[in-house]
């Protein structure tokens, strides 16, 4: 049997199902899930093997007006979609009208590769809103075959899953068969610690947060890690660290459970706060985060 392989890039607004559709197809929690917007600020691949095929899955950010430094190049990742897709998933929810910047949408409407429209969250409306969403999307991009799922929930997925193998060209695989994912384990460990920060924290501060981490030892037993957590401002340190240090504390240990899942393996896990004025619009900071390729 010939063996297929590609690129799928998944792109559409903040908030709108791309990390959890990405996540229920690669099985692991790869990108970032949490009720926020604009929680997913790289290009994250995931990467789905079977026998005969290799789809190489792109979840991007959602797609915004930028407003600082790493937004635009938050923007970037999602231009960079459209360059090397086989396949081109457009995600919206039910209920919306339109994509918050209209170059892009009529990037999507004049596409040269398969678009698959997606519309999600199916679960929270009733059938005649979903006929009428249905239809007017079908209007909209009229060059997209369109699907109703719900990624949360798993409806629809596999049959999504299923018309992307069969869109997918002949071709070996792009990576070893094993591998999971493009990104290096101290990313992973980066992107826990801060959707945690996003659940814990209100207003601006998950917005100013970035995360490196300084130290992974990795042994039989277990993996040793020490991590900062950036902010812009002195008195956002505060905020984060908190009363008597809780929410930092509530921080660690939730992402410590989430980490153990992850690798399989006991984690220790450190987490300081450091001042780092002004890195959203540094351009020297953001390369040395990863925004600015």
């Amino acid at each position: 049997m010939a063996h297929k392989a590609g690129f799928v890039n998944i792109i559409g607004n903040p908030n709108v199902g791309k990390s959890t559709l990405m996540n229920a197809f690669v099985g692991e929690r790869l990108s970032i899930i949490t009720s926020k917007a604009q929680t997913t600020r790289h290009r994250i691949l995931g990467i789905v093997n079977g026998e005969d095929f290799q789809v190489v899955l792109s979840d991007t950010p959602g797609i915004i007006k930028p407003a600082y430094e790493l937004q635009s190049s938050m923007m970037e990742f999602v231009k960079s979609a459209f360059d090397d897709a086989d396949v081109l998933l457009y995600i919206v929810e039910l209920g919306e009208k339109e994509l918050k910047d209209e170059d892009f949408f009529n990037k999507i409407k004049s596409a040269k590769i398969p678009v698959l429209l997606l519309l999600n969250k199916i679960d929270m409306g009733n059938e005649e809103s979903l006929l009428e969403a249905v239809k007017m999307w079908q209007e909209k991009v009229p060059n997209a075959e369109v699907f109703a799922i719900s990624a949360l929930k798993n409806f629809g997925v596999q049959q999504v899953f299923q018309r992307i193998i069969e869109l997918l060209p002949e071709s070996p695989a792009f990576y070893p068969k094993d591998q999971l994912t493009d990104k290096p384990e101290r990313f992973f460990v980066n992107e826990t610690i801060r959707e945690k920060i996003l659940m814990q924290y209100k207003k601006e501060i998950p917005y100013s947060v970035e995360i490196e981490t300084e130290e992974f030892f990795e042994d039989e037993k277990m993996i040793r890690i020490r991590s900062i957590i950036m902010v812009e401002r002195e008195s956002q340190k505060g905020i984060v660290i908190g009363h008597k240090g809780q929410p930092l504390k509530w921080v660690g240990i939730e992402a410590r459970k989430d980490l153990e899942k992850f690798f399989g393996k006991h984690i220790h896990l450190e987490l300081y706060v450091k001042v780092n004025k002004n890195w959203r619009n540094d351009q020297n900071q953001l390369k040395r985060f990863g925004y600015n390729n």
